[in-house]
């Protein structure tokens, strides 16, 4: 039955699902890659939509932007829908020396500044991680494509738009070695180990906190698609 903030119906949803945060990203992923594809729910105009992608059925839906809207999409997937995978796929600000504008970040875990996790634990700090099997196979896809990849902890940020612009809040990151900063993967990591889900995160470098660098708008759509490209891939491969 329809949720709150989803008009789906049961079935809908494949059991893997994308998750980019744009709703329109995930009307142009569903339209360019899926095949036999169909509008499934549309409620605040968080698009999803499902189809297959070399026979293996994949829905993708957006789940705006930060931990506290993305958990309430993740949540209802996994319970209402039964969804088993979710795959955030989305943007990232490159934290560490070294990793370049294009490349590929894909999340052993990440890190927050949100409280969600340690609600979940008690209060005791929990390490968000994604799913090995998913995790691995999300590398290998990548590999196989020449792409540079690089693989560690993320840091999902509560605040796109920090208290003090003129300090680097990020230096303890950076030296504990934090790849990037985004803005869901821990919650979405959280409600997946909460539920009995599998979840993880790749995400394409578009801007470099440290140097200011970024790509500009009319290539951030051609660069995610090789992100894209990689995760249906690894979902095909399996």
């Amino acid at each position: 039955m329809p949720t709150p903030h989803i008009s789906a119906q049961p079935g809908d949803f494949a059991p893997t699902v994308l998750l980019p945060g744009d709703p329109l990203r995930a009307k142009h992923i569903a339209e360019t890659y899926l095949d036999d594809v169909r509008q499934v729910t549309a409620v605040r105009n968080m698009l999803g939509f499902t189809g297959s992608h070399q026979g293996t059925p994949v829905s993708v839906m957006g789940t705006g932007m930060g931990i506290p809207s993305t958990s309430i999409y993740v949540t209802e997937l996994i319970c209402e829908y039964g969804v088993t995978d979710l795959i955030r796929v989305g943007s990232c600000g490159a934290l560490r020396h070294g990793i370049e504008l294009r490349d590929v970040v894909i999340a052993q875990g990440a890190s927050t500044d949100s409280m969600v996790n340690r609600r979940r634990a008690d209060g005791l700090d929990f390490a968000a991680l994604a799913d090995f099997g998913l995790l691995r196979r999300l590398v290998e896809a990548a590999e196989r494509t020449g792409e540079a990849v690089h693989v560690g902890n993320v840091f999902s940020a509560d605040l796109f738009y920090p208290p003090d612009p003129d300090s680097d809040g990020f230096a303890a990151l950076r030296r504990l070695g934090v790849l990037a900063v985004e803005m869901e993967a821990a919650g979405i990591f959280g409600a997946a180990a909460q539920f009995g889900a599998r979840a993880a995160a790749i995400c394409m470098v578009t801007d470099d906190i440290s140097t200011g660098a970024a790509l500009p708008s009319e290539e951030r759509e051609t660069s995610l698609d090789t992100m894209v490209r990689i995760t249906l891939d690894a979902i095909a491969a399996r």
